[in-house]
């Protein structure tokens, strides 16, 4: 077992743990591994911000963004997603500067990511509506 299939199994588990114990899955419960591309109980996405720690260095935290999504719930993004459709689960905040990104499109609009990751692909075609940008599905 690789250690990306265990690291993805130890996150599922711990889903599951944290949902069970807390009988709903909140964004600052989630470990900043996961948070991004994660949609709470309440519908809501999960987004990773900074913030300077006590001792003045960067720290990142899991918080909950104002951003609905429709018909997902309680979902944690696979990291077969994240690699198939070209995003990084680092990215602090939601931002479409993924756009910019030659390959970007071509990632996001692939059989791999298009049909088999509605989270990655309902954010994304939604950002770019929300500014004006036109995505084609080839």
């Amino acid at each position: 077992m690789s250690f990306s299939t265990k690291l993805s199994l130890v996150l599922l588990l711990s889903s599951f743990l944290i949902h069970a114990s807390l009988a709903e899955m909140v964004c600052e419960d989630l470990p900043k591994e996961v948070c991004t591309f994660s949609v709470a109980s309440s519908g809501k996405r999960c987004l990773l911000e900074t913030q300077k720690g006590v001792n003045g260095e960067i720290e990142y935290q899991c918080r909950t963004s104002e951003v609905i999504v429709e018909r997902i719930s309680e979902y944690i993004e696979t990291d077969q997603c994240v690699e198939a459709c070209g995003v990084d689960r680092s990215s602090v905040g939601i931002s479409s500067d993924a756009f910019f990104e030659p390959q970007f499109t071509g990632k996001l609009c692939s059989p791999a990511c298009y049909k088999k990751c509605p989270n990655i692909v309902d954010l994304f075609f939604n950002m770019a509506a929300g500014e004006g940008k036109n995505i084609v599905h080839f």
